[in-house]
């Protein structure tokens, strides 16, 4: 099992060795259970139904398309939460995105 820290709350002192099975529950994470960003969270609402990338970014009230891209579409893809509807083709102009089962899991959450 992983465990995800984040660093912002911790001190670290390189002259110890850091045990992160004695930290506190709210600092440290397991990677099993997937982390839904306010962002990605929105455009899994966005998703309701196979839709274009510019269809998703007017939903979601964004312009810019790699600001788009990087915060909200990668990561949603990458943890499995939406994909789309011509694998093959990730650069089609005709692409569109709609939610997996895992998505439809985590807004029901």
């Amino acid at each position: 099992m992983q465990i995800i820290v984040k660093l912002k709350d911790v001190i670290i002192d390189p002259a110890k060795p850091v045990d992160l099975t004695t930290m506190p529950a709210e600092k440290a994470t397991s990677d099993t259970t997937p982390q839904v960003t306010p962002q990605v969270e929105r455009l899994l609402l966005a998703c309701a139904k196979p839709s274009l990338r510019t269809e998703l970014q007017t939903a979601l009230a964004l312009s810019d398309r790699k600001h788009f891209r990087t915060q909200h579409l990668d990561p949603a893809l990458n943890a499995g939460l939406i994909e789309r509807t011509i694998p093959a083709k990730p650069n089609s102009r005709l692409q569109k995105y709609r939610l997996t089962a895992k998505g439809r899991a985590a807004i029901k959450k």
